[in-house]
């Protein structure tokens, strides 16, 4: 395997747009970057077109990018990216840990969500595999259509180890890509995990057509919740001010290019979950987030009343404009409670 410090290839589990932009800027940085995924018309689009027009239409992608279905193909690259959705992370990093891979690869964790079942985060989950190997974590405001177009973007990265931090951040540091570092690995991955169910409120908010007021309350009072939560996890407070808390909340419930966003609109304009899910046709991970957020806020103990009424909108069929009429009616209280 390469050393450490001369890494000239990466791999990156999960082809879809997220996965996509970050190969666009490991490209950038001058490494071949290998997308896994497992929809053999991906990879072909990849490899023959160096186009991702699934995922990524319109976009052309540096030569340096190639597109895989084999493992055999990554598991001795000396970083590895996790970019899969929260729902079959569990399953990939199992073949991941019987392919086997070099006990100094480093893993860096870009999925926002948490397992299903057990509710650890990402990071947790790929310490249950990778028990030594240098783990950290990615995430801040990056929309992958944004990114694949070079466009200034500034993300996070956590490590325990800051040795760990530092050698992730000289690898993503490009003139159109800046990186921090941060040792709060569990506030970096809640924030992610926590935002995109704020989205789907907020998307709700834009479906309903209660204005910029509304959902500029619901992004205030959705950082004061996600700030509860993650404090009460173990993160530090503020982190969640920082591009990982508000930077990213920001950017997913005002933007189009949110997934989150956009199935939240659609339940604002009557249509049903299942509707909104198949007409997106790609994963809005604030859907199994919330349900995760949800159990993880009473088994903590927390008050987390928006994230209570995303969960009925979504698992509960509550209409959300009473959703948000009980958001709005609730007994008075300082803002600072």
């Amino acid at each position: 395997m390469e050393n450490q410090e001369t890494i000239t290839e990466a791999a990156v589990l999960g082809a879809g747009s997220w996965g996509t932009g970050l190969c666009v800027a490991l490209a950038d940085r001058g490494l071949r970057a290998w997308a896994f995924g497992n929809e053999p018309e991906v990879c072909d689009d990849i490899n023959k077109r160096h186009r991702n027009s699934k995922y990524l239409p319109g976009i052309e992608l540096p030569d340096r990018i190639r597109g895989t279905m084999s493992l055999g193909d990554v598991k001795n690259k000396a970083l590895i990216l996790l970019v899969l959705p929260s729902q079959v992370a569990r399953i990939v990093l199992e073949e991941l840990q019987e392919a086997g891979i070099p006990r100094d690869t480093t893993l860096l964790c870009c999925t926002k969500g948490l397992d299903p079942g057990t509710g650890l985060l990402m990071h947790e989950l790929v310490e249950e595999f990778f028990p030594e190997n240098p783990i950290a974590v990615l995430s801040g405001p990056s929309h992958a259509e944004e990114v694949a177009r070079r466009l200034a973007t500034l993300v996070v990265i956590g490590a325990e180890d800051q040795a760990v931090a530092h050698r992730v951040q000289d690898i993503f540091t490009l003139p159109w890509f800046r990186t921090y570092t941060s040792g709060d690995v569990i506030g970096i991955e809640v924030g992610g995990v926590v935002k995109n169910v704020f989205a789907i409120a907020a998307g709700a908010i834009d479906g309903l057509k209660l204005g910029d007021n509304t959902k500029a309350a619901l992004v205030t009072r959705g950082l004061a919740e996600m700030t509860r939560l993650g404090v009460a996890m173990g993160g530090r407070e503020e982190t969640f001010r920082g591009l990982s808390g508000m930077g990213d909340l920001i950017v997913t419930c005002y933007s189009h290019h949110s997934r989150n966003n956009r199935i939240g609109r659609m339940l604002g304009e009557g249509k049903t979950l299942q509707e909104a899910v198949e007409s997106l046709n790609q994963v809005a991970e604030g859907v199994p987030n919330a349900k995760n957020a949800y159990e993880l806020a009473r088994k903590l103990g927390i008050r987390t009343p928006i994230i209570d009424q995303a969960y009925e909108v979504l698992f509960e069929d509550k209409p959300t404009g009473i959703a948000m009429r009980e958001l709005l009616e609730r007994n008075p209280r300082p803002e600072t409670d």
